[in-house]
């Protein structure tokens, strides 16, 4: 692709022993095997016509709901593989463990794009998706509203500072501890071997966006030269959300109903109305990350970036060579849909092939890349 035609915005996530990429035409998920081949799963996706849902604000909230569901598509499948290789290898599937529940989703959380290629994805996903989007949801509201402001309640009660629960101050109490939570728990998932190694490809998938951004060749060799860091992360709109918050509710807290039925009722009474505003919070922080991941990636403005860059340090290690090849065959699969068009298969294309240098062999990857 020369440089003076309009490339294609790409997105990605770390999933389980690979990187899953999208642009706005193709979604697809590379996952190496035990064995060392590389299983490659690729279908279209469809924005459709654009229309209200493209719209400031109304576009991060649909952007949002459609990243976590590709994001659970990807990561489920590459579960499947993973326990497949284990089983093989006579080992049990790890079972509330390394692969816990909660470790995975907010590793999906921190490691995904915010910002999807396409607002509709073409094939309907399935019920396990489903499920498990859901349950990121549910974790998302533990760990950004409810453990929060309990810790902030707790905390009030325990140093004698009777703060009123809709106060600014109580609200700057509770960002404070959604940062801590937020940062301590992905400390504490970091430990764990299978997730370490997704954050492994999570740095890879940074290394090879940012290389494809920079216009060279889906090489290895220049995609290890590039930084673990990018503006457009999750792990920096979780910190982002966090931040955001203190301002939205500490602008709103003050005008909620005040019943007077007891510090326990306030505060359960408190957390219920705030999750109405939880999409008002995630559409204002996409368009502000929208706006410095375009604007404040060089001079002085870049510092604005460092509060997510510095969560980023725990979300992203330094890949393996074998690690960078997954992220590049996954971006390649990719870009030959973006090549391909309407010639391309209308329905999922599942390829296997015996490492990285066979998949850059052929032809149509090698016209993506």
């Amino acid at each position: 692709m020369s440089k003076t035609e309009q490339r294609p915005y790409i997105g990605g996530q770390a999933v389980i022993e690979g990187v899953m990429m999208r642009s706005p035409r193709s979604f697809s998920i590379v996952v190496r095997r035990r064995a060392g081949v590389l299983v490659v799963r690729e279908r279209p996706i469809s924005g459709g016509p654009k229309s209200w849902l493209a719209w400031p604000l109304v576009r991060g909230c649909t952007a949002l709901v459609e990243a976590v569901k590709l994001g659970a598509e990807a990561l489920r499948f590459s579960s499947k593989l993973y326990e497949e290789d284990m089983l093989a290898a006579e080992a049990a599937a790890p079972k509330g463990g390394a692969l816990s529940t909660l470790a995975l989703p907010m590793a999906l959380l921190a490691t995904g794009d915010p910002e999807p290629s396409a607002p509709k994805p073409a094939e309907a996903h399935d019920g396990g998706s489903r499920a498990f989007s859901y349950l990121m949801i549910a974790i998302a509201i533990a760990f950004f509203v409810a453990l929060p402001q309990a810790a902030a309640a707790w905390s009030s009660r325990l140093f004698g500072w009777h703060l009123d629960v809709r106060s600014p101050p109580f609200q700057a109490l509770t960002g404070a501890f959604k940062i801590a939570i937020v940062v301590g728990y992905l400390l504490l998932i970091r430990r764990i071997p299978e997730i370490r190694r997704v954050f492994q490809y999570h740095g890879a998938e940074h290394k090879t966006i940012s290389t494809y951004e920079a216009g060279e060749p889906l090489t290895v060799e220049n995609a290890r030269s590039k930084s673990t860091l990018h503006p457009r992360c999750g792990t920096t709109f979780l910190v982002m959300v966090a931040l955001v918050s203190i301002f939205v509710f500490s602008a709103i807290a003050p005008l909620l109903p005040r019943f007077d039925l007891g510090a326990v009722v306030d505060n359960v009474t408190l957390f219920v109305l705030k999750l109405p505003f939880l999409p008002v919070i995630a559409a204002v922080t996409f368009e502000i990350q929208r706006l410095l991941a375009r604007h404040c990636t060089r001079g002085a403005l870049r510092a604005l970036l460092w509060p997510g860059f510095l969560v980023q340090k725990i979300t992203t290690i330094e890949p393996s060579d074998d690690q960078l090849e997954v992220a590049l065959a996954s971006l390649q699969a990719t870009l030959w849909r973006e090549r391909a068009g309407s010639a391309a298969p209308a329905q999922v294309v599942n390829r296997m092939f015996a490492d990285f240098a066979t998949l850059s062999a052929d032809p149509g990857y090698v016209a993506a890349a």
